[in-house]
């Protein structure tokens, strides 16, 4: 047992929040590995200098909710709302809870399922010590939700969670998701990340979803964090035998992030479907790097990414497929495109496929490239203004990617998301 006394910042948030014991030693531990850790590398993505490690303390702070009053919050049959640290709705979750679902806020699930809490997290995904960002996640981690889905449930409803920082004061944004999902089970999670305020801060967000033997897991995003946040979001997935996972997700940010998406198909059979559509504006920087690894045989992975990208800011793909030796009969596929619509944005699709075994199946493409000129001439010249054919061409674009999407439900909010981002981001140029 550490002695708690020798770090007092940790050990006020432990006092303020009932903390149990044993997380508090893990972030002490975390606290002493970054001393050693670096931060981790991704393909083309320069972020090293980039506001994006925690410097804040670590701090219990009460959010007003009278400042969500303006922020549209689609109603949901099975709702969590949270505004930085405090939660500040819950919508039938009791229903959930009759069939033995728990859904519930960080602080809770370390009170009454203190248990689950320990065996899961940062366990299996990921582990705290990966490297500087997850050590620092840890340490200073404040707010959170967790899902747990018994074996042989399927839930018809999906359960939505509206994640809102508050950047009305400068302090960090470190939350944290753990979806664990039992054997035979099925789950929709419809995840939402905003922001309310606009003071420079960073935010770290991670994911964890632990899919069972012969579970499906559709899990869906819609990133709508502020133009002052620096973010680094980790979206990982562990998956047993036979289960399956639909990432699909709309980084639609206002300011610079590097996303972090890997799924570990460990189980024969388990298959992992990803989906991401982007759209950088202004001068910011979004550095995406999604990968899939193959551990277990006939395991399937696909990569689909499209991003469009506005006035000077840039975007970056990095699409990576590992068949690890053992994997026989393994399938890696992937595919990112990206549009650009100025002289002055940069993009980059970088394909990578590692294979370390044979009898397997591996393919990619890649492409960057502009607005198709014939195209603009011809929407134009039926007498639709430039900016309204540009979005026209770009629903084109991402069409693809969208129609791919298994949920009607889903598909809507990231339309009407691409819509506005894309009127915002073309009043930039």
């Amino acid at each position: 047992m550490t002695n708690l006394q020798t770090y007092p910042e940790i050990a006020n948030y432990a006092q303020q929040t009932s903390e149990p014991a044993w997380l508090s030693d893990l972030r002490i531990k975390a606290w002493q590995q970054t001393k050693h850790l670096h931060l981790p590398s991704f393909g083309k993505i320069r972020y090293q200098r980039w506001p994006i490690q925690l410097e804040q303390p670590l701090e219990f702070h009460q959010s007003n909710p009278k400042l969500l009053q303006n922020l549209k919050i689609e109603a949901a049959k099975h709702l969590v709302v949270q505004f930085g640290q405090t939660t500040v709705q819950q919508t039938g979750l009791q229903s959930l809870a009759a069939k033995g679902v728990i859904v519930c806020d960080w602080v809770t699930a370390l009170r009454e399922h203190e248990d689950l809490v320990k065996k899961y997290f940062m366990q299996q995904a990921i582990k705290y010590d990966q490297d500087l960002l997850t050590a620092q996640h840890v340490a200073k981690l404040t707010s959170g939700l967790l899902i747990y889905v018994p074996k042989n449930t399927v839930l018809t409803e999906p359960i939505t969670s509206y994640f809102i920082q508050d950047a009305t004061s400068k302090q960090d944004f470190v939350h944290h998701v753990i979806l664990i999902v039992g054997e035979n089970s099925e789950v929709s999670y419809m995840e939402n990340l905003m922001t309310v305020g606009e003071q420079p801060t960073t935010a770290s967000v991670i994911v964890e979803v632990i899919a069972q033997d012969n579970s499906h897991v559709k899990f869906a995003s819609v990133d709508r964090l502020g133009k002052n946040t620096t973010t680094y979001l980790n979206r990982r997935a562990h998956l047993g035998k036979n289960a399956k996972i639909d990432w699909s997700m709309g980084m639609m940010n206002d300011g610079n992030i590097v996303g972090d998406f890997d799924s570990d198909l460990v189980g024969a059979g388990a298959h992992a479907e990803t989906k991401v559509v982007a759209i950088s504006t202004g001068r910011q920087v979004q550095g995406i790097d999604t990968r899939v690894t193959n551990y277990g045989p006939h395991t399937i992975g696909h990569i689909l990414q499209h991003g469009v990208i506005l006035s000077r800011s840039t975007l970056i793909f990095n699409g990576i497929g590992h068949i690890i030796k053992g994997a026989k009969g393994a399938d890696a596929q992937q595919e990112s495109r990206l549009l650009m619509l100025s002289p002055k944005a940069k993009g980059d699709a970088n394909p990578v496929l590692l294979i370390d075994d044979n009898d397997v199946t591996a393919g990619h493409a890649a492409s960057v490239g502009r607005v198709n000129a014939e195209q603009m001439y011809y929407l134009m010249s039926r007498g639709l203004h430039k900016k309204l054919a540009e979005r026209l061409v770009i629903r084109g674009f991402l069409g693809p990617v969208l129609a791919a999407i298994p949920s009607d439900w889903i598909r809507s909010q990231l339309k009407a998301t691409i819509e506005g981002k894309l009127i915002d981001g073309q009043k930039d140029e």
